[in-house]
């Protein structure tokens, strides 16, 4: 019940007493004189910040948390600590979406003649060394006509998809056309290391000579570590997470669609990675290619 109204007849009654008043409701007078002066600056505010909040977060289809949400507001020029972000998201409801485990889908073949490991888990590219290193995997998509398999190339110090292919088998073509097209489109000065599990795919000799013929230096995992390709992994914990477990896919060119729009209009350019100090891969790659000497510069 509202009492504020009993208090301020009492005080408008003469000889009214506020203190008697507020004591015998309960209510500190301090909490009074504040409900009299209507909402604080703090208050006004923080309905302003959760009203941006909001925003940013349905901009993200629901799946940014608060260090995201934090670091989009600092891009706008509206810098707030983490605890205060959080707090507003959880006073509205308001939470991002987190990865589950993976799984490994792509089998080793025992008897392929397998490449060094010339990674081992250093996946801390010094900025602006974009494609040097490369890394990928398979993964696939469930819909209702049947299995839709997504091999992807990204760049480890950007974390960009530079390529990526979508097929319905899992024949070492669809892994062959990822690592083509990110050739086509990133046209890689120097010699690219691209690293890999010990699937079947990628030990295979129409891989080995599709990199050859590229300079591109291929390595693989140990056995049985999905840690040792955690960058490829964890994109596909993140692309499951917010993209492909969150609705059924009644055809394979619908979730082909989805996913062409997810990585190209989202990940690679606006989504923030924590890995790059919450940028954006199209963002890091602009920040790191600034950073270049001029004489380097075309």
């Amino acid at each position: 019940m509202n009492v504020y109204p009993f208090i301020e007849a009492e005080k408008a009654r003469p000889g009214g007493n506020v203190k008697r008043s507020c004591e015998l409701l309960e209510v500190s007078r301090s909490a009074y004189y504040q409900h009299r002066a209507g909402p604080s600056r703090r208050d006004r505010d923080d309905v302003d910040l959760v009203a941006r909040i909001a925003r940013i977060h349905a901009d993200s289809a629901g799946t940014y948390g608060a260090p995201r949400v934090r670091a989009e507001l600092a891009a706008q020029g509206r810098r707030h600590s983490g605890k205060r972000v959080a707090r507003l998201m959880r006073g509205a409801g308001l939470c991002g979406r987190m990865p589950k485990r993976w799984r490994t889908t792509t089998v080793p073949d025992p008897g392929a003649a397998l490449s060094a490991d010339l990674v081992r888990r250093d996946f801390d590219v010094a900025a602006g060394r974009v494609d040097t290193r490369w890394c990928g995997d398979i993964t696939y998509v469930h819909t209702w006509e049947g299995w839709l398999y997504l091999a992807t190339v990204i760049d480890i110090a950007s974390r960009r998809v530079v390529g990526w292919a979508t097929a319905d088998h899992l024949r070492t073509d669809l892994p062959a056309q990822a690592l083509s097209n990110a050739i086509a489109v990133r046209r890689p000065a120097g010699p690219v290391i691209f690293h890999s599990d010990r699937g079947c795919q990628y030990t295979s000799a129409q891989y080995a000579r599709l990199a050859d013929r590229n300079g591109v230096r291929l390595s693989v995992g140990g056995r049985g570590q999905c840690w040792d390709n955690a960058v490829a992994e964890s994109f596909f914990a993140t692309i499951k997470t917010e993209l492909l477990d969150r609705r059924a896919w009644p055809t394979r060119a619908a979730a082909r669609a989805a996913i062409f729009e997810w990585i190209e209009g989202w990940y690679n350019t606006r989504r923030r990675h924590s890995t790059l100090d919450y940028m954006s891969p199209a963002e890091y790659e602009a920040t790191a290619y600034s950073r270049r000497p001029a004489s380097k510069v075309a």
